[in-house]
């Protein structure tokens, strides 16, 4: 009987912090799925990329931070270089120079509202990262499962093959000495064709699965395939109010909601704050250089707008829009978790009960029926259908518990990620 498939490895996932990134190979050069969320959470490549907005939302906080730059200004008037020379006569002129700073003075606090939105910004960018790597993680575990599953398939087919080449060794020898009809040595041999093409299907579906999983962790198609071990353990005792709970305060879907909430009402403050007039205020060195003689002088300005038609009217009504918007999305979003849970939970409730029926009751029968018609059908006591009908029944029982454990370790792996339990903050 084939190893049992570990749902330790899937319930550490529920309540487990992602393994360190140095630890991610076993001495033998397999991965455990903790190891290979980590190794995914460090490599993946689509992961990488999003990382990058955190930079991109840190720069636009720096930004927001920036005061406006004042305007230098040098000016030359009147000057003489068309040759008409001024004097009392024509009294042109006199030629001027001038320098002139202006500085620009936010009202209204704009500048804060910039870099309130910008941290609220960064913020839910932050938990958009951290749901991400909670994708990401689901991904992960469903590929390792499925690469375990594809493992013990094709290690059940090999244990059939085998069997059954030792029935057509023993019919071979059986027929030669006279005690079996040669079409009976030749169904046996056609049934091991068969279980040899289970085998190199097998084969093909582990390669895919594996494949999958390198893509995940970020690995190269150059890179060996990866392989995942696998571990016994107890069962976890996992409710489904804890999940709701935990689902309500830690999913980073939702805190990400929360945080575009949250910025979204700093954004109408500093639509407001955009809509009040800045004042621009300018100082001034003026020289002037003419037949009467020279002179020097100083000039202060002060400017602002009027705001007689745009006082961001449209800006405010926008900011104000996308802050219903986002609170609407945040109770649909609530809505969808609370169902999540509840549906992750009954898939979660339905493969223990599959597969606690498969350990108690089936697998046992499924093998005692075997090994009594291979014994019966080796002593000539049974005929090659019953052994064939046992035999496949056998694997189909097999099969649906490999199955049956991988369906419940998904089932916990899904349950996990909908309550927002295997993503460290």
């Amino acid at each position: 009987m084939l190893h049992p498939l570990s749902v330790l490895l899937v319930s550490m996932q529920l309540a487990a912090t992602i393994a360190p990134a140095t630890q991610t190979s076993s001495p033998s050069g397999a991965l455990t799925v903790a190891q290979a969320v980590a190794e995914a959470t460090e490599h993946n490549i689509g992961l990488l990329a999003e990382r990058f907005n955190l930079t991109i939302d840190e720069a636009r906080i720096a930004t927001a931070r920036r005061r406006p730059n004042p305007v230098l200004s040098v000016e030359g008037d009147h000057l003489d270089w068309l040759g008409t020379h001024d004097d009392r006569v024509n009294n042109a002129g006199p030629q001027e120079y001038s320098v002139r700073t202006d500085f620009v003075i936010e009202n209204g606090s704009k500048r804060a509202r910039r870099i309130d939105v910008a941290e609220d910004a960064h913020s839910a960018g932050q938990f958009q990262l951290e749901n991400s790597i909670r994708q990401l993680t689901l991904d992960v575990q469903n590929a390792c499962a499925d690469v375990i599953l594809a493992k013990e398939t094709l290690a059940l087919a090999h244990t059939t093959l085998d069997a059954f080449s030792h029935v057509v060794l023993l019919n071979e020898r059986r027929v030669k000495d006279g005690d079996l009809a040669e079409v009976e040595l030749l169904r046996t041999q056609l049934a091991q064709l068969q279980f040899e093409t289970a085998v190199r299907q097998s084969e093909v579906k582990l390669k895919s699965a594996r494949a999958r999983l390198q893509v995940l962790l970020g690995r190269t198609s150059a890179a060996p395939f990866v392989d995942i071990t696998d571990s016994p353990a107890p069962r976890p005792v996992v409710t489904k109010e804890a999940a709701l709970e935990r689902a309500l305060q830690r999913r980073p879907d939702l805190l990400q909601a929360r945080a575009d909430q949250v910025r979204s009402q700093a954004d109408i403050r500093l639509q407001i704050a955009q809509g009040v007039v800045d004042y621009s205020v300018g100082a001034e060195y003026r020289r002037q250089q003419g037949a009467a003689g020279r002179g020097n002088s100083v000039g202060i300005f002060f400017s602002s707008n009027l705001p007689l038609f745009n006082r961001n009217q449209g800006e405010i009504a926008r900011a104000r829009a996308e802050s219903h918007q986002a609170e609407m999305k945040l109770r649909s979003l609530e809505l969808t978790i609370r169902n999540e849970v509840e549906t992750a939970y009954s898939q979660f409730e339905a493969a223990r009960g599959t597969l606690d029926r498969l350990e108690q009751v089936m697998l046992a029968r499924a093998q005692d029926v075997r090994q009594i018609t291979q014994f019966s059908y080796e002593r000539g006591e049974a005929s090659l259908i019953e052994f064939l009908d046992a035999e496949r029944a056998y694997n189909d029982t097999m099969q649906t518990y490999n199955e049956a454990r991988a369906d419940y370790a998904r089932s916990l792996f899904a349950l996990g990620a909908a309550s927002g339990e295997a993503v460290t903050p």
